[in-house]
């Protein structure tokens, strides 16, 4: 196939958009930012189309994000539940319904919409997670801006599961804690929604700033916080005998 190709695209992630195909020419636009979902190929300069499935390790980051408003939800209801615990349990329960409804509609709105599959561009360094610091400067004082989801969709559908948890968690925990927690006091009822609304913007933050070194360091984090849960629970059951003591004399 023939191509049209007129002059250096400078920049790592700078790229030419097709913007027409004339037979078997293909037609290409100025060197720039590729469209969202497309990303440049750093042998052509070409705008590409992200067409390739996530890999296991794609997955296992998702996952990873995924899980972390479940265990922050999960903490935060236990621990301002008190001794409520078939409260805490409902709760429990609901949290999880929330975060597994935002990660199927996450998968259905984004491409291919209506399917629970996405399509990727792979990961290749960990400099495709920030775009924004390798805009060129050819003449050192102009700038091509060039920024985009070279990662895509992987930076972005974070941010859309993390706004899908937070809607679903606005509109059924807090009828659900109004009929069954009518045991806590009225300060008490909506801390783990209040503790929510601060932990999510943290979580956005995070994903923002880090989600590259996230990214390569998922394994690890995965294997130390499982470690961390199981020692917790290890030293709770010790301490269980303990309490349950002490909480007969008072």
């Amino acid at each position: 196939m023939a191509v049209d190709i007129q002059r250096t695209c400078f920049g790592l992630y700078c790229g030419k958009p097709i913007v027409a195909i004339n037979g078997t020419t293909e037609i290409y636009g100025d060197c720039g930012v590729c469209p969202r979902g497309q990303r440049t190929n750093i042998t052509t300069k070409i705008c590409q189309k992200c067409m390739e499935s996530p890999e296991l390790y794609d997955w296992l980051y998702l996952g990873f994000m995924a899980m972390l408003p479940l265990i922050l939800h999960w903490f935060f209801i236990e621990w301002y539940s008190g001794k409520k615990s078939s409260s805490a349990l409902f709760q429990h329960i609901t949290a999880l319904l929330e975060c597994t409804a935002a990660a199927l509609i996450t998968l259905l709105v984004n491409e291919p919409v209506g399917y629970l599959y996405i399509r990727s561009c792979r990961v290749q360094m960990l400099s495709d997670w920030y775009t924004m610091l390798y805009n060129p400067s050819p003449d050192y004082v102009n700038t091509i801006h060039c920024t985009q989801e070279a990662v895509y969709p992987l930076y972005t559908i974070v941010f859309i599961y993390y706004a899908f948890c937070l809607v679903l968690m606005m509109l059924l925990r807090p009828l659900l804690i109004k009929k069954i927690a009518c045991g806590l006091g009225k300060s008490d009822r909506f801390k783990s929604i209040y503790a929510a609304l601060y932990f999510f913007p943290i979580l956005t933050v995070i994903q923002a700033v880090g989600g590259g070194l996230l990214y390569l360091s998922t394994c690890r984090l995965m294997f130390n916080i499982t470690d961390f849960i199981g020692g917790f629970g290890q030293r709770t059951m010790r301490t269980m005998p303990f309490r349950t003591s002490f909480s007969y004399y008072l």
